[in-house]
């Protein structure tokens, strides 16, 4: 079996490794309540008149 070749040298991936051993690894991500409910509603943009009658 060949040797493997090492991987190529990035920049980014070096400054982001050296970033996450001085600072540390950034917490995960989540979703914010209140953004649209995924599903037939959000598929469609709201109607003027619907937009109105919240308002008013």
């Amino acid at each position: 079996m060949a040797k493997r070749k090492p991987a190529r040298f990035s920049a980014a991936k070096a400054v982001k490794a050296n970033a996450r051993e001085r600072v540390g690894q950034p917490k995960p991500s989540r979703i914010l309540p209140g953004a649209p409910p995924t599903g037939r509603q959000a598929k469609h943009k709201p109607r003027l008149e619907d937009l109105l009658r919240e308002e008013g």
